[in-house]
């Protein structure tokens, strides 16, 4: 389709891909959708096996999402657009508001003069493109009516080492299409509508090149560019706060530790027996933002109810002058510290008070003679 080439340094880019020859190019053209946000790990999922939190963490990401709907409904516009870095929401655009807005205070204080108006002008046109796309998604699969879904997500992660990954996901009503990948330089289609249409991009001699350029380069220097915008906010160390509770049902003891509040989102809280990480046997949950920017996420274990006090939770953050071990007290044990930190109180008043009263009985001496208290 022909849709014009947006400013590379856009918060929403759209590329401009050429005119494909051919019944399908009309329906599949540039506007198709990058993956959903969900299919690439929606915040909180549970997953089996440890999460992409070690080595090489992730310095900084940039992510942008866009979401068009054949039915918008009165909570549901029809386009929605949201740019984020480092997971939290910095921007935003929707159909029934009309403009890009600032979703942080760093943003809206430090984004340069018209930001906003080319932002905006930007996301008119994926306002615009977009739901062309999606219709001519719908005809293809045969699927003109009901509610419908088409979504963009593309972006790039500056890593700890220097080295840079990054990815463009299309999707329809929540299922991959095609995305493309960084690192391998190619395609993954789910379907035969998106071989074809793989097969059209990897022989055009441009889609390739441009995606690399795109991720590689471009996509970077934008992120480093916000990431100027608020260095201070963004790069600041909060340690977690850390909560490690246990539960026991069916004669199996779940042990849970949760870290809250925690920034940067990069984190490693694994469970130990002994001396020995348990990552097989242990099911982490996604790192999931916080109204205030923050981050929390928790990791759980279970084990026999008599072996508790092998377990260990450690927690590794760069807020953290080192990695934190912390343990469950089980109630019982709680309130048996509780019951002797009070009797050994309850004894030293007591003791006090018969001394002070053994004192105040005992005569006073006065000029030789004893007078009494």
């Amino acid at each position: 389709m022909n849709a014009r080439r947006l400013r590379k340094t856009a918060i929403f880019r759209r590329r401009a891909r050429p005119q494909r020859s051919g019944s399908m190019a009309p329906a599949l053209g540039a506007g198709m959708l990058l993956g959903l946000l969900g299919l690439l790990g929606a915040p909180g999922a549970a997953t089996r096996g440890p999460p992409n939190l070690h080595i090489p963490p992730v310095l900084h990401s940039l992510r942008f999402l866009r979401v068009t709907v054949s039915e918008p409904s009165p909570g549901l516009p029809r386009f929605v657009a949201v740019g984020y870095v480092d997971g939290i929401p910095f921007a935003s655009y929707n159909s029934r508001r009309g403009r890009v807005e600032p979703q942080t205070l760093w943003m809206a204080a430090g984004a340069e003069p018209g930001y906003w108006d080319t932002e905006t002008e930007i996301s008119e046109r994926y306002q615009h493109v977009d739901p062309i796309d999606l219709e001519m998604l719908q005809r293809q699969y045969n699927q003109t009516r009901g509610l419908h879904t088409l979504q963009v997500v593309s972006g790039c992660d500056l890593l700890s080492n220097g080295s840079i990954r990054g990815s463009d996901r299309y999707g329809y009503d929540g299922r991959d299409f095609i995305s493309f990948d960084l690192g391998s330089g190619s395609f993954v289609a789910a379907d035969g509508t998106a071989q074809i249409i793989k097969r059209l991009w990897e022989s055009d001699g441009i889609t390739v090149p441009e995606l690399k350029h795109e991720l590689g380069h471009t996509c970077v220097e934008v992120l480093k560019k916000h990431v100027r915008y608020r260095r201070e906010a963004l790069e600041r160390k909060e340690a977690p706060s850390v909560h490690v509770s246990g539960k026991v049902e069916h004669k199996i003891l779940t042990l849970s530790c949760r870290t809250y509040r925690f920034y940067p989102s990069t984190i490693a809280v694994s469970w130990m027996k002994g001396d020995e990480i348990r990552d097989q046997e242990t099911e982490w949950g996604g790192i999931v933002p916080n109204s205030d920017g923050t981050f929390h996420t928790w990791a759980r274990i279970e084990a026999r109810p008599e072996e508790w006090e092998q377990y260990w939770c450690r927690v590794e953050h760069p807020g953290m002058p080192e990695p934190g071990i912390f343990t469950w007290e089980p109630e019982s044990s709680r309130n048996l510290i509780l019951v002797v930190t009070v009797s050994v109180i309850t004894a030293i008043v007591i003791i006090l008070l018969i001394g002070f009263g053994i004192w105040k009985l005992q005569p006073v001496k006065r000029n030789g003679y004893n007078v009494p208290a």
